[in-house]
């Protein structure tokens, strides 16, 4: 498989993410908490990968990247408690739909704040072959990322002192989860 670039794979996965929204709001009632679980993956591994590996990089690169990188990190944290609450209350919560759309309109703000103001200027200040190390180690950040949201570990060092540890004990879950018949 080619390298892909860093900008265009993120944004692929900002589209899939809106698809795993659309899955989880039309979802007959038996399937809205697998299909939820698809999301909250999603969005725990894509995040993660991009506090490892992109914002780092467009800090160092970015005329203002910390700024950038910051107010990117304040929304990332926003949803990952969002989404938290969320999972941890479960698909038969009383407000789930209301909240899901919450964090909805909130991931969404995020992805554009990011196309907007992080992937074009990154994509200005970057080659080619740089986007496409970077987009290496994303998927390499992703095999190894948490499953499920952890707010409070948005910087690169927080996510590999604790990503792989929680990532393990995410995975884990799921398979007991899974052994259990809890989907």
């Amino acid at each position: 498989m080619a390298e892909q670039d860093v900008i265009e794979l993120l944004m692929a996965q900002h589209g899939q993410i809106r698809d795993l929204f659309d899955e989880v709001e039309q979802a007959p009632p038996d399937k809205v908490e697998a299909a939820f679980g698809r999301l909250t993956r999603m969005l725990s591994v894509h995040e993660t990968a991009e506090e490892e590996i992109v914002h780092p990089y467009a800090r160092r690169k970015l005329d203002n990247g910390q700024g950038v990188v910051a107010d990117r990190l304040h929304e990332e944290n926003r949803a990952k408690r969002l989404l938290l609450d969320l999972h941890n209350d479960g698909v038969d919560h009383p407000r789930f739909w209301e909240r899901l759309a919450e964090l909805r309109t909130a991931v969404q703000a995020h992805a554009r704040g990011e196309e907007r103001y992080e992937f074009t200027r990154l994509r200005a200040h970057t080659s080619t072959a740089e986007r496409r190390a970077m987009g290496a180690a994303v998927r390499a950040a992703e095999s190894l990322a948490p499953v499920r949201p952890h707010p409070g570990t948005e910087s690169a060092t927080k996510n590999l002192l604790l990503g792989t540890p929680l990532a393990v004990m995410d995975r884990a879950r799921e398979l007991i989860r899974k052994a259990l018949g809890k989907v």
